[in-house]
């Protein structure tokens, strides 16, 4: 079992997004889990619905402690700030999770509703890639709403997909990052 790594710093970062925006992607904290509750709060029920496949009147304490505890290796996620103020709102989250097969993890993503559209979902998907890569994660499994087009092609565009199914309304693909991942330099 692979030991938590520390705070990876270096994955820090401003970033300016298509329309000029500035941003700060960071690794999550644990102390980022009641930002989580709050992000959940500020989603349409369609993007809840899209990231967790279900509406919950709120996202449950135990589960935003467990997604903002991770060890930066096996788990990770990164999380978009305003740029200038590190301990802003989260207002998007990008993270790998393990899977039962060796070498592969699950990503999911959400971005605020009032932040799609920017680019974020680009920055965070090269970034995740990059540092999974980095971690010796070379596979990935992501599991999507079928009318999520969204994040359908933004998998398509980085990733060379291995196998793909779909059941009730999900697709499942399978796939591998598109070429070594790289990140944006950050500026």
């Amino acid at each position: 079992m692979m030991r938590a790594m520390a705070y990876p710093k270096e994955l820090e970062g401003d970033v300016e997004l298509r329309d000029g925006t500035r941003v700060h992607v960071r690794p999550i904290r644990p102390e980022d889990e009641i930002r989580l509750v709050r992000l959940y709060d500020r989603l349409s029920r369609d993007t809840a619905y899209q990231r967790f496949f279900t509406v919950m009147h709120r996202l449950p304490p135990d589960w935003a402690r467990y997604l903002s505890a991770v060890d930066y290796v096996r788990r990770l996620a990164l999380v978009v700030v305003s740029a200038g103020d590190p301990e802003a709102e989260v207002i998007a989250v990008a993270r790998y999770e393990p899977t039962d097969e060796p070498g592969t993890a699950e990503v999911a993503f959400v971005v605020e509703d009032r932040w799609q559209g920017r680019g974020l979902g680009t920055v965070l998907f090269e970034r995740l890639l990059a540092s999974a890569d980095q971690r010796g994660v070379k596979q990935f499994r992501a599991y999507v709403l079928a009318d999520n087009s969204r994040m359908l092609d933004l998998i398509a565009r980085f990733g060379d997909i291995r196998e793909r199914t779909l059941q009730h309304g999900v697709v499942e693909l399978l796939f591998t990052a598109r070429a070594t991942p790289r990140f944006v330099n950050f500026r």
